[in-house]
């Protein structure tokens, strides 16, 4: 099978990794690929160790005449049996670019809850444009919700998760000591930026039911974390001492790999949320949400616990559970490692994606 890649590779290694890798594997089963991205990407020389052909052009808009000239010019020298775009902005520019190649098959990708709308004209550019095969979807709550605006059959719309080796996560954890926490602190880490939407509110909701726990710290990272509204939720919780706003931080890894859990409190759209899978790769338990993807990703009271949103006492219970027991925490924490091991690989997404690709073709 020839694939022809869309998508863009300019950001750290560490973001691109899963998408990238996957499409390296696709080389190994033996299908070739074409990458077109920008020629300056640090992720080029390990595509090219692999065998994979790349075309040094990105959009400069949504609708870039230079771009899709190259794109057509390259479909008409080589037959591709699948086009794969992978954002809103290499998305049209395929799109237009595939016109008239009967042969081929428009493939794009969906990697967020919501913003979708057959009212909204930009849709038409992007997973409603006339020449979109197929939609690829990072996790099952993405799948619905496409599902609800796109005119193609729904057979079309495919839930395939990104790959992870916990090779890529494994990090040595940071010295309490450094971040001003005793040695037997029970670390509970929260990593986002702090849009409404993350919830970071309730998990300082919650705190004012845990408070008792005396060796409990809570860690929010991120950008916005200590805005006037947070801060006065710390002050009045009665844990105001053992709640650390530590902004952006380049160690994130090194601090999950000290944390004991991680809460993930989002209410609203989320795909499917990267520190969670981090943590499931540093085989430490999380409290997510039923927003989103990451419903998905654990088995709830098993690997993980899942709690409805906006419910600071439901997620209060859970980190109290696993406070009360290490042996509980470091049970779930395999449980979740062993999880990603057998549902969120590399090989499988790659596998998936061929399946994919394949059942598009023979319609």
């Amino acid at each position: 099978m020839n694939i022809l890649i869309f998508s863009s590779y300019k950001d750290s290694w560490n973001s691109v990794r899963p998408e990238a890798e996957m499409f390296i594997e696709m080389t190994k089963l033996g299908h070739n690929v074409t990458i077109v991205t920008q020629g300056y990407a640090k992720y080029i020389s390990r595509f090219k160790e692999n065998g994979i052909k790349i075309i040094d052009c990105y959009p400069t808009r949504k609708v870039c005449y230079r771009t899709i000239k190259t794109l057509r010019k390259e479909l008409s020298s080589t037959h591709y049996d699948i086009v794969y775009a992978m954002n809103s902005k290499t998305i049209p520019n395929a799109a237009f670019a595939c016109i008239g190649f009967k042969k081929t098959r428009m493939v794009t990708y969906r990697g967020t809850v919501g913003g979708l709308y057959r009212h909204d004209p930009s849709a038409y550019l992007t997973h409603l444009h006339p020449r979109v095969d197929g939609i690829s979807c990072v996790a099952q709550a993405v799948t619905d919700d496409v599902k609800k605006h796109v005119w193609i059959d729904s057979d079309k719309v495919e839930t395939i998760y990104k790959g992870h080796d916990l090779a890529w996560y494994q990090a040595r954890a940071i010295p309490r000591l450094k971040l001003n926490l005793p040695s037997d602190a029970i670390v509970a880490t929260c990593i986002a930026n702090a849009r409404p939407s993350k919830g970071i509110h309730v998990l300082l909701e919650s705190a004012s039911e845990l408070s008792d726990i005396e060796k409990l710290h809570i860690l929010l990272i991120g950008r916005n974390m200590d805005t006037e509204a947070n801060l006065a939720l710390a002050k009045a919780s009665g844990m105001e001492e053992r709640i650390h706003f530590l902004g952006y931080r380049k160690d994130v890894p090194e601090i999950l790999a000290t944390s004991d859990m991680q809460i993930q409190p989002s209410i609203s759209g989320e795909g499917l949320p990267k520190t969670i899978i981090e943590a499931m790769a540093m085989a430490i338990p999380s409290i997510v949400t039923t927003t989103g993807g990451s419903k998905e990703l654990l088995i709830n009271g098993e690997s993980g616990y899942v709690v409805p949103v906006n419910n600071s006492n439901a997620i209060a219970d859970k980190i109290r559970l696993l406070c009360t027991s290490k042996e509980n925490r470091q049970k779930m924490g395999l449980l979740a490692q062993q999880r990603m091991i057998s549902e969120f690989s590399v090989q499988k997404t790659a596998q998936q994606h061929i399946h994919f690709f394949q059942t598009l073709l023979q319609q």
